[in-house]
């Protein structure tokens, strides 16, 4: 096999005799192509290898029949610098969520961090500081949306226009900070929207010291973008009101790993029923007491699939192209003009599954065999999914 690339521009680069080709679009799931054709990181041509201009190729993948994925991205982390988390300790958990197929996460805030300023200013600036640094710096190539800063009482409307005018772009949980009753959220939310700031709620019971119970007439009158962990995060809502959130509010019903299952499972299940699956979107909610989970992306995918009984190439759309269009990311979708960030996947060796979407049916996580970020291939077989049946080669180029 070639060397793997690391670093620098992609260039051209040609995949081909992919098997399986997963659009991250709920729409049409699946496409009736095996070829993709990538220039400097970016998508040119979806199609047929006989329909695609393959000259002058610096990288050439041979998929070898296996399934091709946009990459997975989480919607719900918690940075704080560098690769490393406060909250447990652990260096290279982003590089390890990598070869987890993760190629994004959003910030759902910063809020491990040691000593974590929650003046006004101090927490403006960490939000900067925290944006600038994930945008300097990507651990394994992932895509870092960072800068999340947790909403305080005081803040004005000019502390959010500041923070826009900078550069950040999202809120951190809401909830986790003083602000908690839902009037003080509303106007705060709607401060951020009119900046160009997306909003996340903290949905049910705290989850650290400081965070409170926020139920769901707060989420409802708060209105942020992103119903967070709509499953708890830890601590769930009762089901009954996870399911009323569904139906009254036509936010972004975000489910996490580090959540209540069986509220996961209900939540997708009263989206599909309330014909809105393009709202549900997935995260792992980690780093958290619970850990860090290089695979949690994954399990939430065979979660739902097996145990919502959900189509598994729907719920990659959930991971994929449904968090890229509520979040506005140029990734996640299969597309020409889309970036290149790619899971390249197979049945796990010895799974009862005949296919790859028959084992994730099954409840199996599939095997990782490459996963690529702005058409440069940053791992080859996942060193944490279990070995993939079969895996793509670089037959050509770096």
């Amino acid at each position: 096999m070639a060397d793997i690339s690391t670093s620098g521009v992609s260039g051209k680069v040609v995949i081909k005799n992919i098997g399986l080709l997963l659009s991250g679009d709920l729409d049409q799931p699946i496409l009736q192509a095996d070829t993709l054709v990538i220039h400097d990181g970016l998508i040119t041509a979806v199609g047929r290898e006989k329909d695609c201009d393959l000259e002058g190729a610096q990288t050439v993948i041979d998929a070898r029949q296996t399934c091709v994925c946009p990459g997975l991205i989480d919607s719900h982390v918690h940075p704080v610098f560098g690769d490393w988390t406060p909250r447990q300790n652990q260096i290279g958990w982003i590089d390890s969520t990598m070869n987890g197929g993760v190629t994004t996460m959003v910030s759902a805030g910063e809020v491990h961090l040691p000593g974590r300023p929650k003046d006004i200013v101090g927490l403006k600036a960490l939000a900067i500081t925290a944006q600038r640094a994930f945008d300097n710096f990507r651990p394994g190539g992932v895509k870092v949306i960072a800068g999340a800063p947790i909403i305080e009482k005081g803040m004005t409307e000019q502390d959010f226009k500041d923070m826009a005018d900078a550069g950040v772009t999202l809120l951190g949980e809401v909830g986790l900070g003083s602000v908690k009753a839902g009037y003080e959220a509303q106007q705060m939310v709607a401060w951020a929207r009119k900046h160009g700031i997306q909003s996340t709620i903290h949905t049910g019971g705290p989850s650290i010291p400081g965070s409170g119970m926020i139920d769901k007439d707060v989420v409802l009158e708060a209105d942020a973008d992103v119903i967070g962990h709509i499953n708890g995060g830890h601590t769930s809502l009762p089901e009954a009101h996870v399911c009323e959130l569904c139906e009254k509010s036509s936010r972004a019903i975000e489910i996490v790993h580090n959540g209540n299952e069986r509220v996961a499972i209900a939540a997708a299940r009263a989206a599909l029923e309330l014909k809105c699956p393009h709202r549900i979107i997935l995260g792992t909610d980690g780093p958290a007491g619970s850990g860090v989970q290089p695979l949690g992306m994954l399990r939430m995918v065979s979660l739902l699939s097996s145990l919502a009984n959900i189509p598994a190439e729907l719920v990659f759309c959930f991971a994929t192209g449904n968090t890229a269009r509520i979040r506005k990311l140029n990734c996640g979708l299969i597309e020409v003009g889309r970036a290149a960030d790619f899971v390249f996947m197979d049945r796990a060796q010895h799974t009862a599954g005949k296919t790859l979407l028959e084992s994730v049916q099954l409840g199996d996580i599939p095997g990782i065999g490459m996963v690529m970020i702005d058409g440069i291939v940053r791992c080859g077989r996942s060193r944490n999914t279990p070995p993939a049946t079969e895996i793509p080669v670089v037959v050509s180029g770096h």
